[in-house]
């Protein structure tokens, strides 16, 4: 009987191998979905954070934007509001020569008067040409439709045809752009 327990043993010694064996390959098998879960698992965390961190990023930029925005109307607002800064500052010492040539009117002379006026005129002359006002005065030139208006022409034997003979008013640019041509005499 030994020699038939003999097989029977080695029988049951083989099943507890292959049992053996085979819950090792079912830990093998269960620990690999749990490490591939944890990896998965730690994955989304990572593109979640990875989206939060865009979100944010997203939401500053956004508000960055609207403070630009913001800041670009109210920059444009205060150039409207204050854009003849320039101009009322220019033309106020004209304005105080006048004052005062007002009230020097009662006890001065013509010849003060004038002078007063022509250092009034000057001071103004000056707060244009700041601003970039220049004068038309085309006396003596050929005649120029985008600088001048013809009032009237009048023959003259001792002037070119088409010459500017005599400037009624005259004209001013502001930088390039004609602000107002000069009047002139054209000869025929």
């Amino acid at each position: 009987m030994a020699n038939e327990n003999e097989p029977l043993e080695d029988e049951s010694n083989e099943e507890e191998v292959l049992e053996g064996t085979l819950e090792d390959e079912e830990q093998v098998e269960s620990s690999e979905p749990l490490s591939e879960l944890e990896s998965l698992q730690q994955q989304l965390e990572e593109a979640q954070q990875k989206a939060n961190d865009n979100w944010e990023i997203a939401l500053r930029a956004q508000a960055e934007t609207d403070n630009v925005r913001k800041r670009a109307v109210k920059d444009v607002e205060s150039a409207h509001k204050y854009s003849m800064e320039k101009l009322v500052n220019e033309f106020l010492p004209v304005k105080d020569s006048l004052e005062l040539g007002l009230n020097a009117a009662d006890q001065a002379d013509v010849a003060s008067l004038t002078e007063g006026m022509e250092l009034t005129l000057k001071t103004f002359t000056t707060a244009l040409e700041k601003l970039g006002v220049s004068i038309v005065d085309p006396t003596g030139e050929k005649f120029d439709p985008e600088q001048h208006q013809a009032m009237t022409m009048i023959d003259s034997p001792d002037v070119e045809s088409g010459m500017i003979i005599d400037v009624m008013q005259k004209g001013y640019l502001l930088k390039d752009r004609l602000i107002r041509p000069a009047m002139v005499i054209v000869s025929k």
